[in-house]
């Protein structure tokens, strides 16, 4: 049975907020033009444009009350002013309320009119954080207003929100419009778009109440849980944001499943040749998952299915079982990598495997010009099997004479039109492709059940027998002259190692060991090793014969920048060394990490890092030192730098989340799920309408 296609989204009824901003007064061609930068366009968008934190002005704080670090509002007299231009010019304020305490005010920034405007005598209300100073508490930069003489001194009623704004639109007033746009919130039947029987099941207030609790707090209101994103209200806001981002998906994977694939089944000769030549056993989890992939790849549906594995796992192994499939089938395969390196490590594995069972595998990436270049296009379109390569492979002049299986490597490094360009390149009518889709960086069970709803996902958890767990130690970069007695040692042993820089110049805004001259330095400090030196800016000739030169045992020890994160195998090299690890994120310094520890030999990295280290990059060198567990690391990840940095949305278009937080609010996702179920069978209209309030017409990398 065929999925029906999506619903087509209803317009908005005005009053449930499809109204424009326009409609609202005082909003003309500059405001607009503001609002749009925003993506503000109609009431319901003001409406769900909700406060990133909350300010406290609904009392004033006397100032023999304040501690360090508090934010508090405080009234009182200026005493004295005093201009300053020690280093820089600033204007230092003393101000004195009726507890006879003193804070000083000071700005770096200021005018004349400033000036004139806190005179001697003028009574102030200042909001900001308290802070330690050279002569008591001092606010930096507070936020002011002078008060009339006669003023009663009223203060807020509610908590006062702060939205993220733009040039041109101060907070003051957005928060005006914002709030003249509640005015005209609907009762709950015309806003609700969550059923009443799914509401009570799930506990959730109404979304009224919520929207304005979140925009209004009263002043009880718990700031800490507002603060960390707990509060009922905001959680019934997250739950509401969550479910319409998987219906999205789940109708993105309807609209896949509404397509025709070819059927891939084969004879399976391929690949039992292909088993039998290699000198190890498939793991019992690469054994299921090419199961799992072999029996998607037997439907006339398009398969979508992403396989992630801990470095070293064995992915490619799965991947080549896909290829040859498809092979048997009588189809061809294009291969895709995000770097040249990765590129041509898998068609070196793929060679050494595939051309014994007479395949023909071709390349193709940008360095490859000429004759060469001529003599893989033409191979594409006729006798040639399986293209492997980079970006070049989904350009323009590329041609395929009947590709049935697309294979997209660590695919959170290709932006969506250019999986889609690969993925076009096999259409024939109403027919695409079958997709596989790899990551060596392991997605948190969170996050997959939320950006990844759309993928079947199959995960293999089991290392080859021989690897070996690797030994991490972090230290100082000034202790680097032990680090090299150390690979002195280990190399004088008949083992390799590796050194990893983060720059390739020398750079005095970062504090980085620059390669070349970390290679220069290493060179001197240990004459007679044979040492090698890889980065990016490289000539690809001379970066590969250096690569090969490590994998035949003839450089001991290999200087080069993260070009080497990943496709790298030596089972001979036992020992990382990267410096300045402070400046690298979690995933990556993982990925670096399992560049040894492929062989049988004990095997160590070392993080050397930078003095003085952040609270987050002492977290992040805390965890691998504490696990090899690339899940574990993935869900830290997580946990440090939120989905957009894991998932790399900058290529992905993935939307930031409004109020959702998928480490903070993963305990929502079963009963998302199941209500995304109940809605697409139930309320099909109702989701339609739920997905166009939170997610509109956002591009899903994921549907690619």
């Amino acid at each position: 049975m065929t999925p029906s296609q999506p619903d087509p989204a209803p317009p908005a009824p005005a009053e449930a907020g499809g109204k424009s901003a326009d409609s609202l007064p005082g909003v003309g061609p500059a405001l607009r033009g503001a609002l749009a930068r925003l993506g503000l366009a109609t009431l319901q968008d003001l409406w769900f444009h909700l406060p990133l934190r909350y300010e406290d002005r609904t009392r004033i704080s006397m100032i023999r009350d304040l501690r360090v670090g508090d934010t508090a509002q405080v009234e009182g007299r200026v005493e004295a002013i005093e201009k300053g231009f020690r280093f820089r010019p600033q204007l230092r304020i003393a101000v004195a309320d009726d507890s006879s305490a003193t804070l000083l005010l000071r700005f770096f920034h200021f005018n004349n009119a400033q000036v004139r405007q806190l005179a001697v005598g003028a009574r102030l209300r200042c909001y900001g954080e308290v802070r330690h100073g050279q002569h008591g508490l001092e606010m930096v930069h507070p936020q002011y207003q002078r008060v009339a003489e006669d003023a009663e001194g009223a203060v807020e009623e509610r908590l006062t929100p702060v939205y993220p704004t733009t040039e041109g639109l101060g907070h003051k007033r957005l928060g005006g419009l914002i709030g003249r746009a509640l005015a005209q919130l609907p009762q709950d039947d015309a806003l609700e778009l969550i059923p009443p029987a799914l509401r009570e099941a799930n506990r959730l207030t109404s979304l009224r109440d919520a929207l304005l609790y979140v925009h209004r707090p009263p002043p009880e209101a718990d700031l800490t849980r507002l603060g960390l994103g707990t509060h009922p209200a905001q959680q019934r806001l997250a739950f509401e944001e969550l479910l319409a981002q998987h219906l999205s998906l789940k109708r993105l994977r309807d609209r896949l499943r509404a397509h025709a694939a070819p059927v891939l089944r084969g004879d399976g000769r391929l690949r039992k040749r292909f088993l039998a030549a290699l000198p190890f056993a498939p793991t019992a989890a690469q054994a299921r998952v090419a199961a799992e992939v072999a029996r998607d790849l037997g439907e006339s549906v398009p398969m979508l299915r992403l396989v992630q594995g801990d470095v070293g796992s064995g992915k490619t192994v799965v991947a080549a079982l896909a290829a040859l499939a498809a092979v048997e089938a009588g189809r061809q395969v294009a291969l895709m990598a995000p770097t040249e390196l990765l590129a041509e490590q898998h068609f070196l594995n793929f060679h050494k495997w595939i051309d014994p069972l007479g395949i023909e595998v071709v390349w193709l990436a940008g360095k490859l010009k000429g004759k060469a270049r001529s003599a893989a296009l033409a191979g594409l379109r006729g006798s040639a099997q399986i293209a492997i390569g980079t970006h070049a492979l989904m350009q323009e002049g590329v041609e395929f004479d009947r590709l049935g299986l697309v294979i997209i490597d660590e695919q959170h490094r290709f932006g969506v039109d250019q999986r889609l360009a690969l993925r076009d390149k096999g259409r024939a009518g109403n027919e695409i492709p079958h997709q596989l889709v790899l990551t060596a960086t392991p997605i948190p069970r969170t996050l997959a059940m939320t950006a990844y709803a759309d993928l079947d996902v199959s995960i293999i958890d089991e290392l080859p027998p021989g690897r070996t767990p690797v030994a991490t130690v972090v230290l100082n970069g000034t202790r680097r002259g032990e680090v090299v007695e150390r690979i002195r040692a280990a190399c004088a042993e008949g083992r390799q190692a590796y050194w990893v820089c983060t720059v390739i110049e020398e750079s005095e805004v970062l504090e980085a060991q620059a390669a070349e001259v970390t290679h220069a330095e290493l060179t001197a400090a240990l004459p007679g090793m044979r040492i090698g030196l890889v980065h990016g800016r490289m000539k690809p000739a001379a970066k590969q014969a250096a690569m090969d030169a490590f994998k035949a045992g003839e450089i001991s020890l290999l200087v080069a920048t993260t070009v080497i994160e990943v496709g790298v195998d030596v089972p001979n090299a036992s020992l990382m060394v990267i410096e300045n690890a402070e400046r690298l994120g979690l995933a990556q310094l993982h990925q670096l990490r399992g560049r040894v520890g492929r062989g049988s030999a004990k095997s160590s990295c070392v993080l050397l890092y930078q003095a003085p280290l952040s609270a987050m990059a002492r977290q992040r060198l805390d965890v691998l030192r504490e696990t090899n567990d690339g899940f574990r690391i993935a869900e830290k990840d997580l946990e440090l730098r939120g989905p957009g940095e894991v998932l790399g949305t900058r290529q992905t278009g993935e939307a930031a989340f409004r109020v959702a937080d998928l480490a903070r609010d993963a305990h929502l996702l079963p009963a998302i799920q199941r209500a995304g179920e109940i809605l697409l069978r139930e309320h099909p209209d109702l989701a339609t309408r739920l997905i166009a309030r939170w997610v509109g017409h956002a591009t899903r990398f994921a549907g690619a």
